[in-house]
């Protein structure tokens, strides 16, 4: 009897485990997003190219065209970390900064420093 009493715990824990690790992600491909406006145009979890490389191609470096334009994902993949990262581009198929077609993003902390917001 005892031993069916630890079996019983056993699986309880087990199955316990096995559901808080289980991450459901509500983001998927398709989902569209606003560009939210950060202090000094300071994008950390959006990785926007360098202005020298936006110039190099052609683009010009202004950060005011790109707050508030919708972006859609494209393809989400998961690092070594266990972070989701995005490529999103404009859903206006047009390209950031007239140079770049699309750009990466952690996208669980662009959400909650409110570089990205859902709409």
């Amino acid at each position: 009897m005892k031993n069916y009493i630890l079996l019983g715990l056993f699986m309880v824990m087990i199955s316990g485990i096995g559901y808080a690790q289980s991450s459901e992600t509500s983001i998927k491909v398709g989902d569209v997003f606003l560009v939210g406006e950060v202090a000094n145009d300071n994008y950390t979890h959006i990785k926007f190219p360098k202005d020298n490389f936006i110039v190099k191609r052609g683009g010009i470096a202004n950060y005011s065209k790109v707050r508030g334009q919708k972006v859609e994902v494209t393809s989400i993949k998961e690092n070594s970390k266990g972070d989701l990262i995005a490529t999103i581009s404009l859903s206006s198929k047009k390209y950031f900064f007239k140079s770049h077609k699309y750009v990466k993003v952690n996208i669980a902390d662009a959400l909650t420093s409110k570089e990205l917001l859902k709409i």
